[in-house]
């Protein structure tokens, strides 16, 4: 069984599972439904609109693949984009008012990023470049699988306008701030969402995706 890189259309496919292979993983990119209702694991990686991906997904089986594969146990990691749609809903990409469907593993929605501070300063929007990652308190063991050996307070790479806004808060692992703080690793069960490109996160990038190799080694 190989892990699987599923191919939406959305980009970052071939330094991802790069990145997967340098850990000891075999890793394969594939769009089929049947790969993955086969895999050992999956990752979604991804950048662009919320909306289009959903759509994407459904017309071609992949989110029913990846919900079923995910409840027989199969670990997942979603990846920007795929973080988001770990959630029941986006509005990225769709009029005002109007919501995608997500993969659902998570309760809350994709919203846009805020670009304001508290103290009402302008920031950019999208939220591009380099930015610590702040552990939330008391989450070392559920952060252990992703961060082993990851100091708290190191930098990866993001690149988005919109972000995942949970109603469980116990699924939240870690934190970024780009006007204001908000998740930016999310976890339920066997479920793994980060909102840094992890494979475009230099050595601490490539140790996240090699944790999730070794996770899913122990696990599976």
């Amino acid at each position: 069984m190989a892990l699987v890189v599923v191919d939406y259309c959305k980009g970052n496919l071939r330094s991802v599972q790069k990145g997967l292979e340098l850990a000891g993983a075999a890793a394969i990119i594939s769009a089929e439904p049947a790969d993955i209702l086969a895999a050992k694991a999956l990752v979604l990686p991804g950048v662009g609109s919320f909306a289009d991906a959903s759509a994407f997904m459904q017309q071609s089986g992949q989110m029913q693949a990846i919900r079923q594969r995910v409840a027989e146990g199969a670990p997942f990691l979603g990846i920007c984009l795929g973080l988001q749609l770990l959630f029941e809903r986006g509005d990225e990409g769709l009029p005002a008012g109007e919501w995608a469907e997500g993969l659902g593993f998570l309760r809350g929605s994709c919203k846009r990023i805020a670009s304001e501070t508290l103290a009402g300063a302008r920031v950019k929007v999208p939220h591009v470049g380099w930015n610590q990652v702040v552990f939330s308190p008391d989450r070392t063991e559920q952060l252990a699988p992703l961060f082993a050996g990851i100091e708290n307070g190191s930098n990866f790479y993001f690149t988005h306008s919109y972000q995942g806004d949970p109603t469980d808060v116990a699924a939240v692992l870690a934190e970024v701030t780009h006007a204001r703080r908000f998740p930016c690793v999310l976890r339920k069960d066997r479920v793994f969402g980060v909102q840094f490109h992890p494979e475009k996160s230099s050595h601490k990038g490539l140790a996240v995706l090699a944790n999730f190799v070794r996770y899913v080694n122990e696990v599976v």
